[in-house]
């Protein structure tokens, strides 16, 4: 027996290699294999067996690296199509779909639970009678006595500074237990959870299930946009269709776009189910992700929940994909071939696999409802919220004469400082929403003028006041902040300007003195765990005020949440992208659609210098109808997406003069082949034109197909040799023209 087997490196072609017989009965396409090649071991994945070869004495293969395929029939063939439609070469697409502790084989590293083995009254005697003998034990019981359940073992040691010895001392003394925690229960260790009946549907609701639970009994290929306004009612119309597919025996996939809602949604479907949950995100560790793909690959767990990544499982009988908030540019992978949309992919594998796709969003892409309305997708709207709950009113409040009362730019109008401290009085909850974190954003010598910008990408340094640096958040260079200006000498003329989180949070402690906060942005939620445990504060009723950045907006659930405050909802209408009202609209929209979620009634300021602006209007009402008759007619007129396909080339190195030659070298030689029907623009400058010491530039061709440019791409390649420090970058359908 022959095998064909596709390697780990630029070999576009699969290479023959001859079956050992010991391996013959455990061999099939799809497994992972280590092969010869060149005098060393080369791995690669097993594309089909054969019993013939053209080939003259192949040589045999060295093992299998795994117990049966990795990579199913499904996801091969749809490595096949992402190789094609993003230019990428097939190796690369192979790696990408395999999380990297399955390809290194790492296995977990295994997590315990500390539970009481006995009662708080009995662990009190027993804290006494330790805290003379053994103060590391005793200080272990300590912390067991106020915890709510069980604590991790890793957090236990680390929170008393004890050693693994002296927790297995107390469970030789019958004090505490140890059980072993799975892959993604770490997550929500401690929390118990009361099954859940289905709820009773509204007719929108039935009509939805309905149109989802048809194509599931057929076994046929359909994808349904389910287009609900916020606190409509979309997850459970998901976990009933879920339970429509698992009855069934299929499989079920469901993507978030944050790992903030993969705890809210675990939480929901183990009330739900009582079949096991899969889990994978990037904040996994290795031994994690392999151990969840194992389990994923044999069956054991049919349920999967993740971010983008996870649209690549080995689900077998994969019956149903759901792709929830599917408008979030998170879906994207924009740093690393294949540039592909969660999204995109999710259709194409539903297509492989006759699944079931629903997509499910407040706010649509544009592209999906367009392709709602030609009748691609099938469409299902919920325009009334779930239960009781109401829509939020929603206060344009013009920031211009606060600015002129206040002589300088001011946080906070007075409207939205009135409603914050009537919530506080009430006991209710407040989100403000601020899409910049750090204290201030711009660092300016008052004498010179001098703007202190990163070094290494040419962008301003934010001030970060609890660590005291300047920060870039590009590259994540820091220096500490000058007293002296660097360039003109001058003392004490360092002027700090901007609005980031933090800033927002400490003017409402100055404000509202005994006001309670939390803050969730890229600070803050650094370490694993942290989002997940500031989301349990908030939602356990532990601040009054919340202040976040786009994380925030993220379809996250909060009853007691009444008042929302968008401080600066016009920041992004002015980026030079066909996408930035589309994205403005979306975001003020789901903030938003946090308030009001519960019993009470929800109302939102937004504040902005361009209170008549259409976007901001139509967002205020959550009309998306109007919204979009006035953006898509825009697309129309000048040939932007839905209405072409768009593909970016990004060229980057340190010298700017190669970078921009090499631009202007793509750009002749395109229009030179281009067809008619497609538009080359000129090269510009990225909107980050100099990123960790590298210049970019772009080059953006639109035109009626993909596979017409990077086809041309792909000769391109051949005849213009770029210089060795000059890199080219292939975006296939960019979410931005700009950054």
């Amino acid at each position: 027996m022959f095998a064909e087997v596709l390697l780990e490196v630029s070999i576009r072609k699969p290479l023959d290699y001859v079956v050992p017989p010991e391996l013959i009965s455990k061999i099939a396409p799809g497994c992972w294999v280590e092969v010869p090649l060149r005098n060393r071991l080369s791995r690669g994945y097993v594309v089909q067996l054969k019993e013939h070869s053209k080939v003259d004495s192949p040589l045999p293969l060295t093992r299998l690296l795994s117990d049966g395929p990795i990579i199913t029939e499904d996801l091969f063939q749809l490595a096949l199509f992402m190789a094609r439609y993003y230019a990428t070469p097939i190796e690369k697409v192979l790696r990408s779909m395999l999380p990297s502790g399955v390809r290194k084989s790492v296995s977990l590293k295994r997590q315990y639970l500390v539970s009481r083995a006995k009662t708080r009254a009995e662990l009190s005697a027993v804290y006494q009678e330790l805290q003379g003998k053994a103060p590391q034990q005793a200080k272990l019981v300590e912390i067991l006595l106020t915890a709510k359940g069980g604590v991790l073992l890793s957090e236990l040691l680390e929170e008393a500074g004890a050693q693994a010895s002296s927790v297995k001392a107390l469970e030789e003394k019958g004090i505490v237990t140890l059980s072993l925690v799975r892959t993604g229960e770490s997550l929500l260790v401690g929390e118990s959870y009361f099954r859940t009946a289905p709820k009773p549907l509204r007719p929108e609701q039935e009509k939805a299930l309905s149109t989802i639970c048809s194509s599931l009994e057929e076994g046929s290929f359909t994808v349904t946009l389910l287009h609900g306004v916020t606190g409509s009612g979309k997850t459970e119309v998901y976990m009933q269709a879920m339970q429509a597919a698992l009855a069934q025996g299929k499989g079920v996939l469901m993507l978030v776009p944050e790992i903030a809602l993969t705890t809210q949604t675990i939480q929901r479907l183990k009330s739900r189910f009582e079949q096991p949950v899969a889990v994978l995100h990037h904040r996994l560790s290795d031994g994690e992700r392999h151990e969840a793909w194992n389990d994923i690959r044999k069956g054991v767990r049919r349920i999967v929940i993740g971010a983008r990544s996870a649209i690549f499982s080995p689900i077998p009988k994969l019956g149903l994909i759901i792709i929830d908030e599917e408008h979030e540019h998170s879906y994207k992978q924009t740093d690393d071939t294949p540039t592909y949309h969660a999204r995109d992919i999710g259709i194409m594998r539903g297509k492989l696999c006759n699944a079931a796709v629903v997509l499910g969003s407040a706010t649509p892409a544009l592209e999906s409802y367009q392709n709602a309305l030609s009748g691609k997708y099938k469409l299902v709207t919920l325009k009334e919220r779930s239960e009781s709950a109401k829509l939020p009113t929603v206060h344009i409040w013009d920031m211009r004469p606060e600015f002129a009362k206040a002589k300088g730019i001011t946080l906070f109008s007075d409207c939205l400082l009135h409603k914050i401290d009537e919530r506080m009085r009430r006991g209710e909850q407040t989100l403000l929403f601020l899409n910049r974190r750090g204290f201030h954003t711009t660092t300016t010598c008052m004498q010179c003028h001098t703007v202190l910008k990163c070094p290494h990408c040419d962008v301003t340094l934010t001030f970060h006041k609890s660590e005291n640096i300047l920060s870039c958040h590009l590259c994540g260079y820091d220096l500490a902040p000058p007293k002296v200006c660097p360039v003109c000498k001058t003392a004490s003329m360092i002027c700090y300007r901007g609005i980031g989180t933090e800033k927002v949070e400490a003017a409402l402690h100055v404000i509202f003195p005994e006001v309670r906060t939390l803050r969730a942005d890229a600070d803050t939620t650094r370490h694993k765990g942290a989002l997940e445990r500031i989301l349990h504060a908030f939602r356990t009723g532990k601040a009054d005020v919340m202040v976040g950045t786009q994380m925030m907006a993220k379809g996250l659930h909060f009853p007691e949440v009444t008042l929302v405050g968008v401080l600066n909802s016009d920041a992004s209408l002015n980026i030079p992208d066909f996408r930035a009202q589309e994205t403005v609209f979306q975001l003020i929209t789901q903030v938003a659609g946090r308030a009001g979620r519960g019993i009470s009634p929800g109302e939102v300021v937004l504040q902005t210098c361009l209170p008549d602006h259409p976007t901001i209007q139509t967002a205020s009402k959550q009309d998306y109808e109007a919204y979009f008759a006035e953006e898509i007619a825009l697309r129309r007129m000048f040939g932007f997406p839905p209405f072409s396909h768009m593909v970016k080339f990004v060229f980057s190195g340190p010298v700017l003069e190669e970078v921009q030659a090499a631009a202007g070298a793509w750009n002749q030689a395109f229009i030179a082949q281009l067809p008619s029907q497609f538009t080359c623009h000129p090269p510009l400058p990225c909107g980050h034109p100099k990123l960790k010491d590298h210049w970019r530039y772009q080059l953006l061709i639109r035109g009626p197909s993909v596979m017409g440019i990077t086809s041309i791409a792909e000769t391109l390649d051949k005849k213009i040799k770029l210089p060795p420090s000059v890199h080219r970058f292939c975006d296939v359908d960019p979410m931005s023209t700009f950054f």
